[in-house]
């Protein structure tokens, strides 16, 4: 393994290409995102529209990235089922982080029985498979999008909760707090005035990262049945949809949402990497 250089600081060149890889995949997220939002301007047919008579057809005029087995155009598909495709894992994140933080922060601020009670708690979620605690909730509650968010959401927020433990800890080690202390404030008001905004950069930074990993979970799900239903376009179900072509020869059902989903998780990957560096490095 190379050396970093005095300092802990990457060679210029190599910083340079890092940036760039980031201003890259931060572009083609955005254009990605743009892609949802204006998802009704841009997609050439409405992504439930069905057309046997067009079952199949490869890439052309009419159809860029070709149909599915029903004959729906697979861009308007692709262009609707980002939007589930990126708000379902921004909810996950949102509900874990909720639970994630708080418990993250309750067992860095008050130690003790309370902090091996966390700690216990979470490396027990370590433990059992995520996706497998998940499909147990759907078998309870019923398959769906809105079990797979509040399931996974449950599974993520260990994950947080053990990051924000860590950083908080640092945190709380710092002069400032004594000094709240001293001037008789609250240990509640403490943590939520000064202690969590200011790990706010961190743990941003970080659920970038989980971003990616939220999202091919929530895909995984909706492969797998158990997640979004048809006739949804979610990214997820649509590989799942499309596997069945494949024996036929016609491998863009499959191809095109899956190459959506891998592009979107290594962008995101790249992003998230570069977002906990820089905001890292703030704090």
């Amino acid at each position: 393994m190379t050396a970093l250089p005095a300092g802990g600081l990457l060679p210029v060149g190599k910083r340079t290409r890092r940036s760039a890889g980031a201003a890259v995949a931060a572009g083609f997220l955005g254009l990605v995102v743009l892609a949802a939002v204006f998802a009704p301007l841009l997609a050439p047919y409405p992504p439930d529209a069905v057309d046997l008579s067009s079952s199949l057809v490869g890439t052309g005029p009419e159809h860029p990235l070709g149909t599915d087995a029903s004959g729906q155009d697979l861009l308007s598909r692709v262009l609707y089922g980002a939007r589930t495709s990126l708000i379902a894992p921004v909810l996950l994140l949102a509900f874990a982080s909720v639970l994630g933080v708080a418990l993250g922060t309750l067992a860095a601020w008050r130690g003790g029985w309370v902090d091996t009670l966390v700690s216990r708690a979470t490396d027990v979620m370590y433990a059992f498979p995520g996706l497998l605690f998940v499909v147990l909730i759907i078998a309870v509650f019923g398959a769906g999008m809105t079990t797979s968010v509040l399931g996974l959401g449950l599974a993520f927020a260990p994950t947080i909760a053990k990051y924000t433990r860590s950083v908080a800890l640092s945190e709380r080690a710092k002069p400032y707090i004594d000094a709240y202390r001293v001037q008789g404030m609250g240990g509640a008001r403490i943590c939520v005035r000064h202690l969590v905004p200011n790990l706010a950069r961190s743990i941003a930074g970080y659920l970038v990262v989980l971003f990616g990993e939220a999202l091919m979970s929530l895909a995984t799900l909706s492969y797998l049945g158990f997640g979004a239903q048809p006739p949804s376009s979610d990214w997820g179900l649509m590989v799942q949809e499309g596997q069945s072509a494949i024996v036929q020869g016609a491998l863009l059902p499959a191809l095109v949402p899956g190459t959506a989903i891998a592009a979107v998780v290594v962008a995101f990957n790249v992003v998230g990497v570069r977002a906990a560096d820089r905001l890292g490095s703030r704090r």
